[in-house]
């Protein structure tokens, strides 16, 4: 994966080290959406499209994931993953029915603890591997994975903010809707 045709995100790992400051960045800009509480960030807009909380919730467990999986590469050999089951997060977790502020306040803190860890890596240290499984099962380097997780918050910023774009009506879905 060099470039996300959806929202034109280029992968240039050459920008690994100043992953953790975009991440922080586009982070505090979701963390403002999850505050405004004239915002319904509860609904999906369409029944297959997670709703705004549904999306900020993902990444908060995403940033927590990849944290993991950067720690387990520092003292491992190209350690393996499962993968960290989205979809079945949405209801096993819960997203739709926390509180948005408190999720604002824990995606916010997770940023921080990956940027964190990403600003421990030494030269070597990025060029440390692991099996990752997405999109295909793939050998990748934590210069990699940092960029990755980069794409992943601003993918899931604009992917808020077009939900929130969208007008929410009778004809829109609940989380729980069947």
């Amino acid at each position: 994966m060099d470039r996300c045709e959806e929202c034109g995100f280029e992968y240039d790992l050459s920008e690994a080290a100043t992953g953790g400051r975009a991440i922080v960045d586009g982070v505090s800009e979701l963390a403002v959406l999850l505050n405004d509480a004239t915002s319904d960030l509860r609904t999906r807009r369409e029944r297959q499209t997670w709703s705004p909380l549904e999306y900020t919730c993902h990444l908060r467990d995403v940033l927590l994931v990849q944290r993991e999986r950067v720690l387990a590469a520092r003292h491992r050999d190209r350690p393996s993953f499962d993968p960290m089951g989205r979809d079945e997060r949405v209801e096993h977790d819960g997203y739709a029915e926390q509180e948005p502020a408190a999720v604002a306040r824990q995606l916010t803190d997770a940023a921080h603890l990956f940027a964190n860890v990403l600003s421990r890596l030494g030269p070597d240290d990025w060029e440390r591997t692991v099996m990752y499984n997405y999109p295909t099962r793939s050998e990748r380097s934590l210069r990699w994975v940092a960029v990755h997780t980069v794409h992943e918050v601003r993918h899931h910023l604009l992917d808020v903010r077009r939900q929130l774009a969208q007008p929410v009506g009778a004809d829109h879905l609940s989380p729980n809707a069947g």
